[in-house]
């Protein structure tokens, strides 16, 4: 029997990609057996996803959209059309699949459904105020979250312009999209929902030296990451297990 959920991992490095796994499914509070994962750097998502899968949540990564195509690799393009075939599923009329897209994955759906993707919105690596919008506190997802909650980020680009129809669920001073759903079955995020303040210096540790923060400044950023309360994001994706899994019969 295939599990209910699928992980989709789209980053480079193995160490990083197995302990962002363990912090989706604890977030969601799933056992193994109930969320599935597939590496899309190494193999293609299969064409019977969509039948094979009800739910898909998308990791981030140390790709950018916004990148020239040019200086893409194979495996980066053949990865973005995959994601894009799963977001068209979940933003489709009478979709049968839902998706939560977190951080290179929000711009993986602006892109696809006519956003803009800027370099104009970085953040640096570390803790942001998060706000909910009127809709996000409206939202089956995060509307049972604190109106202004602590999120980690780290990414050097972001959502310019919403996608027609979307949804402004959350904002920041600094970035103005941090999280947006369309429809009723896709929502995507530009902060890691899934993380503890614990794995997620862990995963600064693996990303020391690649453009996020000066290598030097490690030790500093941890201990604000480390002194944060980041318990309301884990809440969304645990809102999305419950809405999306939860009373509803398994995958044959």
């Amino acid at each position: 029997m295939t599990a209910p959920a699928l992980y989709v991992c789209v980053r480079p490095q193995q160490n990083a990609a197995e302990a962002e796994y363990e912090s989706f499914r604890q977030a969601m509070r799933l056992e193994p057996d109930r969320l599935d994962r597939i590496d899309l750097v190494r193999e293609p998502l299969p064409p019977d996803a969509g039948e094979r899968w009800r739910a898909f949540v998308v990791g981030g990564s140390p790709f950018n959209v916004s990148d020239p195509e040019s200086t893409k690799t194979d495996v980066q393009k053949r990865l973005e059309a995959d994601l894009e075939r799963i977001a068209g599923w979940a933003a489709s009329a009478g979709a049968h699949v839902s998706a939560f897209f977190t951080c290179y994955g929000i711009g993986i759906v602006t892109r696809l459904l006519g956003g803009e993707v800027t370099r104009a919105y970085p953040e640096d690596t570390g803790p942001v105020t998060v706000s909910l919008t009127a809709e996000g506190r409206r939202d089956p997802l995060f509307g049972g979250l604190a109106e202004r909650f602590t999120g980690l980020t780290a990414h050097k680009e972001g959502t310019g312009r919403l996608p027609a129809g979307a949804v402004l669920l959350a904002t920041s001073q600094t970035c103005p999209v941090q999280a947006y759903r369309v429809g009723d079955r896709l929502w995507a995020t530009q902060f890691h929902p899934e993380p503890t303040a614990k794995a997620f210096t862990e995963r600064m540790a693996v990303y020391r030296d690649d453009g996020y923060f000066a290598s030097d400044d490690f030790e500093a950023i941890s201990g604000r990451v480390l002194a944060a309360s980041v318990t309301e994001p884990v809440r969304s994706l645990r809102a999305f297990a419950r809405r999306v899994l939860v009373d509803q019969p398994p995958a044959a």
